[in-house]
């Protein structure tokens, strides 16, 4: 997919996930966590250039301070990624995010690395696609986190759960998530999941 496509496909996103948006100029111009997707995006492709990953930093930096969300330009995030408003979310270098995720505000994906461990090891967590983070959620270190799955607010997650899960409570725990749960933990009606995967 080209820059336009992934473009439209970003705003379409914020469109569906939130009903407070009332057009495409309103996305475009007022929504943070869109604006930091936009900015990664770039920052991310400087990053692949061993000689551009300073000045990679230094724009995740300054989108840090002008949108309130610090994503690391080496974090792998996929398509149709939405932020909801955005402040205070933090993404670290090794995290890996899966097509049709979701975050709220407050969601940190940061790193736990066992010491000793060896430089640039992976120390951040991965969410499988569809997965939903709710508000002031932490989800620590290496862990995987299945497809379709929902992180209630304020939760502290430091063990990965098979799709489909509900994971609530600190230190988390992971029960299964039911189709009426992960319609309302979405907040969106037409998403399409297959329960029997």
């Amino acid at each position: 997919m080209g820059i336009l496509g992934t473009l439209r496909d970003d705003i379409a996103t914020a469109r569906s996930h939130d009903p407070a948006a009332r057009s495409r100029i309103e996305i475009v111009l007022a929504y943070s966590g869109l604006h930091a997707i936009w900015s990664y995006r770039l920052a991310h492709r400087l990053w692949h250039t061993p000689a551009l990953r300073l000045p990679a930093r230094l724009l995740s930096q300054f989108t840090r301070f002008l949108t309130g969300v610090e994503i690391h330009p080496g974090a792998t995030i996929g398509r149709r990624f939405f932020i909801d408003h955005g402040m205070g979310v933090v993404i670290g270098e090794t995290a890996v995010v899966g097509d049709d995720v979701m975050l709220y505000h407050g969601v940190t994906l940061g790193g736990k690395a066992p010491r000793g461990a060896p430089k640039g090891s992976k120390r951040h967590p991965t969410l499988g696609d569809g997965v939903t983070v709710g508000a002031g959620a932490k989800v620590l270190g290496d862990i995987e986190i299945g497809s379709w799955s929902a992180i209630g607010a304020n939760a502290v997650v430091t063990r990965g759960a098979p799709p489909h899960s509900l994971l609530v409570g600190i230190p988390a725990v992971a029960k299964p998530l039911s189709p009426a749960t992960a319609d309302a933990a979405r907040g969106v009606h037409d998403w399409h999941v297959d329960f029997h995967i």
